[in-house]
């Protein structure tokens, strides 16, 4: 398990972005415990239906808030109350802000100092997401809407497919953005036609077009993907192929070099204009494990895999270097990332075959 530092990443062990921390369903009234960004957290839902996630350990004597199921605190339900945590150990709750509202045996003084650290969450798409910053700054872009497709008329919202803890750092998840060589072993493409990379700020774009040996329905028909990252923790990808499609795969750091994978797939059935029947569903089911299949090849090769520093890459490959320096702005300070998007930004074409072309 290779470090952010031994990848000479930049000054900090995690990165600032939008992160998924969970299916939407994990959030419950009950406490749940997780770890991300080498820390222990705790998730719940408060009496209004928002979630919270919040350091895991009481400040007063460093109890954890989730990890009990037999203090009175929670035998008597009494664990969440409205929008407040109450610790299992003492009873020291913690509102909405993280701070300290009430000590049941201390009516008249609660210090200052009893507060929890509170992390920026939004519940969307039927998934949490965080937003993590090393500096402790607020979000500086929104999270994405997933092409509006979640929720519309004549799309299946898809289901989350756990894909495991992946003994590999999350650059190494974001290399396949530019490597177009796996695509034909892995991935089962065909017939290429158009295959390039475009830095612009915080995303990065894969535009891809070629065939493929399960997703498309004649010979000669091509998959057309626009895929990109808007930060670093999760692909987006509209599709075109046998029906139009809406990829997310997410990874998100839980120690330095060690991720946990999600994948999700949406997909447009009919145009909107009747009812979503259950053969609709079961062929949008159908396509997804298709989707799953073809990401878990990924996968497999990243849990067997050895960290990869430097990759001994050659000009067909795709463009490595541009694709980690634009990976490299959200490990250090926020002040850095202009001058490193200069650096990254631009158009980078790896073929072109289509009529007309140059390359062509």
């Amino acid at each position: 398990m290779a470090t952010s530092k031994e990848y000479g990443l930049g000054e900090f062990d995690f990165p600032r972005g939008w992160f998924m921390i969970a299916p939407a369903t994990d959030a419950t009234r009950t406490p749940t415990s997780m770890r991300y960004f080498g820390k222990d957290l705790v998730m719940y839902r408060g009496e209004s239906g928002k979630v919270y996630v919040t350091d895991a350990y009481c400040p007063h004597m460093g109890a954890h808030l989730a990890k009990n199921s037999t203090s009175y605190i929670v035998l008597d339900g009494e664990h969440v109350e409205g929008e407040s945590i109450r610790c299992p150990f003492h009873g020291w709750r913690f509102g909405p802000d993280g701070q300290c509202n009430h000590i049941p045996y201390s009516e008249n003084f609660v210090p200052k100092a009893a507060k929890l650290q509170h992390y920026h969450v939004v519940e969307s798409a039927g998934i949490v997401w965080m937003w993590h910053d090393p500096e402790g700054l607020e979000p500086e872009y929104d999270l994405p809407n997933f092409g509006g497709h979640y929720g519309e008329p004549g799309w299946v919202e898809w289901k989350i497919d756990f894909m495991g803890d992946l003994n590999v750092h999350g650059i190494e998840i974001v290399d396949n953005m530019a490597d177009l060589g796996h695509f034909v072993p892995i991935h089962g493409a065909k017939d290429f036609t158009y295959f390039a990379n475009e830095c612009m700020g915080h995303i990065v774009h894969q535009y891809y077009s070629a065939g493929h040996r399960t997703l498309t329905a004649d010979e000669g028909d091509q998959l057309v993907l626009d895929t990109w990252y808007e930060g670093p923790g999760f692909l987006q990808s509209e599709m075109e192929g046998a029906f139009d499609s809406f990829i997310m795969i997410s990874n998100t750091p839980i120690e330095d070099g060690l991720s946990r994978s999600w994948h999700a797939l949406m997909v447009k059935v009919h145009d909107g204009s009747r009812e979503t029947t259950d053969e609709d569903r079961a062929n949008a089911l159908a396509y997804q494990e298709a989707s799953r299949l073809a990401f878990a090849q990924d996968v497999e090769i990243w849990a067997n895999k050895r960290a990869c520093l430097n990759p001994l890459a050659i000009p067909a490959d795709g463009p490595y270097g541009k694709v980690r320096l634009w990976y490299k702005q959200f490990f250090n300070p926020r002040e850095k990332a202009p001058e490193l998007q200069k650096r990254s930004d631009g158009l980078y074409v790896t073929m072109d075959k289509r009529p007309g072309s140059k390359a062509a």
